[in-house]
């Protein structure tokens, strides 16, 4: 019979939902991020069926696999420099007083890269999701006479395109569709030869 000792063997602690990091490279300059991103997600993933019918029955064949929108909760930093960015990223995508582009038809450097790291208690990272992105909304800040003891926020909503993961699980081999690589070899210096592992 498994015992309380037995659990927490097995659980070892958990992961902790409040340690990760979040970091956005974009057209755009972000700062401090692995510290103002108040909330995120590890991102979902979905490969939906297609229902095939086959003399009264339906047969479920796997779909094409979809990338589930991707959110984080930003704390404004006092000189608005992560909010600017944003507006600007999105600006520079779709101007606001006309249908204009500052990225051409054979410019895509509207695209981002996001992020987000889930730690562990030694602060150490244990998987590290790399999304593709395009920003699509841009949540608004609420003021109010009313409001005290609070700081803004706003949340922003990307569109996912790709994603790759490092990290342990399935995903964290050479053959798996992450891009965690596994090397081997030796070095020779002189008369040692040192075996080399990665």
């Amino acid at each position: 019979m498994a015992s309380i000792t037995d659990f927490a063997a097995r659980f070892k602690g958990g992961v902790r939902a409040n340690l990760f990091k979040v970091n956005i490279t974009s057209p755009e300059q972000f700062v401090d991020l692995q510290f103002l991103v108040k909330a995120a997600s590890l991102p979902g993933i979905q490969v939906p069926a297609i229902d095939v019918p086959f003399r009264g029955r339906q047969l479920k064949v796997p779909g094409d696999r979809i990338f589930d929108d991707w959110e984080v909760t930003v704390l404004n930093d006092p000189e608005f420099i992560n909010r600017a960015a944003m507006e600007s990223w999105m600006t520079r995508i779709s101007a606001a007083s006309a249908n204009y582009s500052a990225f051409d038809r054979n410019n895509i450097d509207y695209y981002g890269t996001a992020v987000v790291s889930q730690l562990d208690r030694q602060q150490s990272v244990i998987r590290t999701y790399r999304l593709n992105v395009i920003p699509t909304t841009l949540g608004d800040i609420s003021v109010s006479m009313d409001e005290n003891d609070a700081v803004e926020e706003f949340t922003i909503t990307f569109a996912v395109n790709t994603m790759t993961i490092d990290g342990q699980g399935l995903d964290a081999a050479a053959s798996g569709s992450g891009v965690d690589i596994q090397a081997s070899g030796q070095l020779t210096i002189g008369d040692v030869q040192v075996g080399i592992r990665i």
